[in-house]
């Protein structure tokens, strides 16, 4: 198979081998979602509903019907929604609901305040009134909040503490208490003696920008005019209260606002209508004269017919300016509605130039006597309407109401909107799913130690044997070790056991292997340490020695061997002690239990155990034992860690190395077989020690844990 193709067979094969690890796990992340469900805080969402209508500029009552429409402009619901969120609204709310205030009660973490809730023993406070002049006892400045403590529960006593514990007041509920430089007012308390709560000011903005966190405004449907106002939080009655005044809020100020608009309108036309009524008084005073001094010029019907025009385009002229006055505060003269007034001023304009044109030819009496007529029929045109408009200006001011209305008060909803308990349990159920499985995997490409046997052909070694796991030698090593007694060979306490099989198979195979050697002397090595190579050679001159042969199993591995262990023998007087010439053959060769087994243990640790193998003495021994005994096994040190392997390995008939199933890589395998093969060592092959059954994998199965 290539490297870079996915075995889905072997992978699901690995899910299903740690299927009951998949499980648990998935079970625990659903157990603390559900924990965290029932424990977390509920947050409740309440509403409001606010309908904005159609407006006008606020210039209609100047401008009037016609071209006023054009000026015309709908309340854009972007605009209302910041409006509303502005900290002129909002800034209300926070002083009239005291919200730069915060009390919260003080629970054990994470857990305290759910499990309150859940025993129905929640803490609450209100406070009405929390003032701060930054000093407390002996000038030190308040940092942090406090701690108010409940010292009485029946007449509401309290005690305030600074974080270090410093009294600064006492008082309570219903009383105002001051002293330090605090004033406190708590209007209510729940609680038990000795619970306490967290108190501490914040700024106004500070506030204003927690409102606007858990506010939402939005328009229910494209320029429906209708906006909804929605928070949410732990405390029904305090959002609902939250929404209630921003809606207020809003609708005053809104109605305000046209007010303050019809004020200006009436302001403008206050200060004109003297100058008109003074220019009025002036042209009837004009043309009295003027008709006293001619004795009484009557006009024609022509003179008439041009006045009536005269009098009506001035008129429009008028309440051009006046509108022109109210337009030029809101758009420049480059907005498209300022640029229609004026088109229709100068056509108004030159249509006046035309009839002046008209008027030249008349006598000179009737053109004189026509324009005072006009001039006082004009003004007094525009001081009527004048008036009118101050009248109508007045009752719009008395009467404002604005263009908004509150449809719905705020209302909370009574089933909380977080957490969603189902959806948090199933969740956290695929969240611990998908975890397992993904720690599954990862440590599957993690493990690079070789699992099957034919990986090891691959690269030219034979596999000898596949010894399996021993639930039997985990046994016995866990009761060595916590009765602090001798450890029991397996070969001996149950030949039974399936690993000991397989050391009988490769009893099998190493005899035609030994066919070709040059003596009967067996080295048993491997790449690296805790492989189980010492189980391997114990147990398998054990089996040896069980068919009669006179075998003999010498520790080599003068650093840290424990083969002595494995029979209950003292490691004195053993291999480094002869090779040092300090003791004799007959003197280091010790009997076991078994008759036909002897063993040469490492002896005291030297300073140079590669030198003492490299002495003429070790090759003597080699030489001698071969004689003495049917097979020699010689248990070595991990040939990657140190060369003792390779010196020894000259002098044995026949080499196997020791591999851990699914801990030792291929590349450990082969980098030992050719540091054997550069010392001239030939490795006849290898056994394939702990094998596992996995799901993974075609070989049998078994379960252990000894090295």
């Amino acid at each position: 198979m290539a490297a870079d193709e996915i075995d889905l067979g072997k992978l699901l094969a690995t899910l299903l081998e740690a299927k009951w690890r998949i499980l648990l796990i998935t079970f625990g992340f659903s157990l603390l979602g559900a924990v965290y469900a029932m424990l977390a805080t509920p947050i409740y969402k309440a509403d409001a509903l606010i309908q904005v209508e159609s407006k006008t500029s606020g210039m209609s009552s100047l401008i009037g019907e016609g071209l006023g429409d054009m000026f015309a402009q709908d309340s854009s619901a972007t605009t209302e929604i910041e409006i509303i969120r502005s900290r002129m609204v909002l800034g209300k709310t926070v002083d009239k609901l005291n919200l730069t205030t915060i009390a919260t009660p003080n629970y054990t973490p994470v857990i305290g305040k759910g499990l309150a809730r859940l025993a129905g023993q929640q803490q609450a406070i209100g406070i009405g009134r929390f003032e701060l002049d930054g000093e407390a006892q002996n000038g030190h400045t308040i940092t942090g909040p406090l701690s108010l403590v409940i010292d009485h529960r029946e007449r509401g006593a309290y005690s305030l503490y600074t974080q270090d514990g410093t009294r600064l007041l006492s008082g309570e509920v219903g009383m105002l208490a001051q002293g330090n430089g605090i004033r406190l007012f708590v209007s209510h308390i729940d609680g038990e003696v000795g619970d306490s709560f967290s108190l501490y000011k914040r700024s106004r903005l500070e506030a204003i920008e927690w409102i606007k966190s858990i506010l939402s405004i939005s328009e229910r449907s494209k320029q429906s005019g209708i906006l909804q106002l929605s928070a949410t939080g732990e405390n029904k009655s305090k959002i609902e209260a939250i929404l209630n005044n921003i809606s207020q809020n809003y609708l005053l100020q809104n109605v305000e606002r046209q007010s303050i608009e019809a004020e200006k309108s009436l302001t403008f036309l206050k200060e004109n209508l003297p100058n008109i009524k003074q220019a009025l008084t002036e042209s009837e005073d004009t043309l009295n004269r003027y008709r006293q001094k001619n004795e009484s010029v009557d006009l024609g019907l022509e003179a008439q017919s041009t006045l009536r025009v005269m009098v009506e385009l001035e008129a429009q002229l008028n309440e051009l300016t006046f509108k022109e006055s109210d337009v030029s505060q809101r758009f420049t003269k480059d907005h498209p509605s300022y640029k229609s007034l004026l088109d229709k001023r100068d056509t108004l304009l030159q249509e006046k130039q035309r009839l002046n044109k008209q008027i030249q030819k008349l006598p000179k009496t009737q053109r004189e006597v026509l324009r005072m007529t006009r001039d006082v029929e004009v003004n007094q045109q525009i001081y009527i309407q004048l008036l009118n408009k101050v009248q109508e200006l007045s009752i719009v001011k008395a009467s404002a109401v604005g263009n908004v209305r509150i449809l719905d008060n705020a209302q909370a909803y009574s089933l909380a909107i977080k957490p969603k308990k189902s959806l948090i349990v199933v969740l956290a159920t695929l969240l611990g799913g998908m975890l397992a499985v993904a720690l599954t995997l990862i440590k599957m490409a993690l493990r690079k130690g070789v699992e099957n046997p034919d990986e090891i052909e691959a690269i030219g070694l034979s596999v000898y044997a596949s010894v399996p796991k021993s639930d039997m030698q985990l046994q016995l090593s866990n009761r060595a070790k916590k009765k602090n007694s001798p450890l029991t060979l397996l070969a001996t306490e149950n030949p039974a056991d399936l690993s000991i099989e397989a050391l009988r198979g490769l009893r099998t195979s190493l005899h035609f292997a030994m066919m070709e050697a040059t003596n009967n002397v067996v080295m048993i090595s491997g790449p690296a340490p805790s492989i189980g190579k010492s189980f391997v050679s114990a147990n398998f001159a054990a089996v040896a020695a069980s068919t009669g042969q006179r075998v003999l199993l010498i520790d080599a591995d003068m650093r840290k061997g424990y083969l002595h262990k494995q029979y209950n023998l003292s490691l004195e007087c053993g291999l480094s002690d002869l090779l040092a010439g300090k003791q004799s053959l007959n003197e280091v060769v010790k009997k076991t239990d078994i008759d036909t087994l002897d063993i040469m243990t490492r002896g005291a640790v030297p300073p140079n155990p590669s030198e003492l193998l490299m002495h003429p003495r070790f090759s003597q021994l080699i030489d001698e034992v071969s004689g003495l005994y049917d097979l020699v096994l010689i248990d070595t040190p991990p040939v990657l860690a140190v060369t003792d392997p390779s010196v020894i390995g000259r002098l044995a008939g026949t080499t196997l190395m020791v591999g851990r199933f699914g801990q030792n890589t291929i590349k450990e395998i082969e980098a030992a077989a050719n540091r054997f093969h550069k010392s001239g060592i030939v490795v006849k092959g290898v056994i394939l020690n702990a094998v596992e059954k996995k799901s993974a994998s075609n070989i049998g199965y078994y379960e252990y844990a000894y090295k």
